[in-house]
């Protein structure tokens, strides 16, 4: 009997996502393993264009609303749907080596069927170990979750608001949030 080595064994870096088509496909690398999602739909740019818009509207000055912008947490790399960037913070980029230093105030996922066990799950521990203080996560239905980080690596969840109801925020600013409707 031959025994071979598990061809699932890799662990990814950075450097390895250069080798990957530049073809719209999302690339992200969580705990060495690399994530592979297809280029959103209708649906789920419609959900993100939403919460987008609000947060753009609402956003104080020098305040930015950024779209799927790469981000860096140790030797994690991400595409988060939308990041809130409070004033003073460097300019981002999509080439990771530039975003190291960027430190959002609020990371938005918004679930599709290929990432909403990913968005529930490792992103959400890997952005409270990055102290990432807010992170919302939009169900496929328009649901919003949001969370907030209360301890040193854990976030709570602190609102639920169903597609067509509407909330106050008070962080990363003020704004009446309104769940869009898929």
């Amino acid at each position: 009997m031959t025994v071979t080595a598990n061809p699932f064994t890799k662990v990814w870096a950075e450097a390895d996502l250069a080798e990957l088509p530049n073809d719209g496909t999302r690339y992200e690398i969580i705990d060495g393993r690399l994530y592979v999602a297809p280029p959103a739909g209708e649906p789920h740019q419609a959900l993100g264009g939403s919460i987008y818009l609000q947060l753009a509207n609402a956003a104080p000055k020098y305040w930015r609303v950024l779209w799927e912008i790469g981000l860096a947490i140790g030797d994690n790399r991400f595409i988060p749907d939308l990041i809130v960037l409070p004033p003073g913070m460097p300019t981002a980029d999509k080439d990771y080596n530039d975003v190291t230093v960027i430190k959002p105030q609020l990371v938005v996922e918004i679930a599709s069927r290929s990432t909403q066990t990913t968005d529930a799950g490792d992103k959400m521990i890997a952005y409270a170990q990055g102290l990432i203080p807010a992170y919302w996560r939009v169900a496929r239905d328009g649901t919003v979750f949001m969370h907030r980080l209360m301890t040193e690596d854990a976030y709570t969840l602190v609102d639920t608001v169903k597609p067509g109801d509407k909330t106050k925020v008070f962080f990363p600013f003020e704004l009446t949030l309104t769940a869009p409707r898929p």
